[in-house]
């Protein structure tokens, strides 16, 4: 198993894993974290970075909700577009998490929220090891076809609120397909914080993927500024990528 350090270092693995939560504005991120908090806490070392452009909101709904020590949670302000922060320039997420790392090592997982944004919101995997993306079935049925470098390529997407899809019209089981279609098979999570069964398997998979990280056997990916995608019917079976890297 990789050295227990909490920042890691020159020849050194980084024990804590770095979960990033990403979504459109109402998706239910905050939530999502909440209830990873409640559930796992007992079991892991925990703590939260949110982001909001001029607000702790997201931070003090988490401390109110009582799921982690109020220092272990920490707001960003980002002052900008929530993107910019968890992708162009990291640096008060990344300062946020490493002084949370050593403050309160040994962590183990530290989830970072972002601000809500839209469909090509992914994070830096400079300050990420792995990523979920978090859409709501009330955001509509069809968001999830429509692709997009989070939809596309985060470690994880949930399709949240799956309990409301009989007031809303949605089909959660379609929803769920044309999502996994979207991502090449990479896993897909109908959620509700109400159905038991739903949180357990979120929880198995981030066990999983800490396991995996401490391990070494998880490579943190970059879903990229934007994922293969179509433009129409007549160019169907020919996705392709706009990618602003080289």
């Amino acid at each position: 198993m990789p050295e227990d350090t909490a920042a890691g270092g020159a020849g050194t693995a980084r024990r804590t894993l770095r979960l990033g939560v990403a979504g459109p504005v109402g998706t239910g991120k905050s939530s999502l974290i909440a209830t990873l908090c409640r559930e796992l806490s007992g079991e892991l070392s925990m703590a939260v970075v949110t982001n909001d452009i001029y607000t702790d909101e997201d931070a003090r709904f988490l401390r109110s909700a009582g799921v982690l020590a109020e220092e272990r949670i920490r707001a960003v302000e980002t002052g900008a577009c929530p993107h910019t922060a968890i992708r162009d320039d990291i640096t008060a997420n990344l300062d946020a998490v490493e002084d949370m790392e050593e403050e309160f090592a040994p962590v183990d997982l530290i989830l970072v929220e972002s601000g809500g944004d839209n469909l090509t919101a992914t994070f830096s995997p400079a300050l990420i090891d792995a990523q979920i993306f978090c859409l709501d079935v009330a955001g509509g049925g069809d968001v999830a076809r429509k692709g997009g470098p989070g939809i596309g390529g985060a470690d994880l997407l949930i399709v949240n609120k799956s309990d409301l899809a009989p007031h809303v019209g949605v089909d959660v089981e379609q929803m769920v397909a044309d999502a996994e279609k979207a991502r090449d098979g990479r896993p897909v999570l109908a959620l509700s914080r109400t159905d038991a069964d739903s949180v357990a398997r979120l929880c198995s998979w981030v066990r999983e993927v800490l396991a995996a990280h401490l391990s070494g056997a998880h490579t943190p990916q970059d879903p990229g500024p934007m994922a293969p995608h179509s433009h129409g019917p007549e160019d169907a079976g020919h996705g392709h990528g706009h990618g602003h890297g080289h």
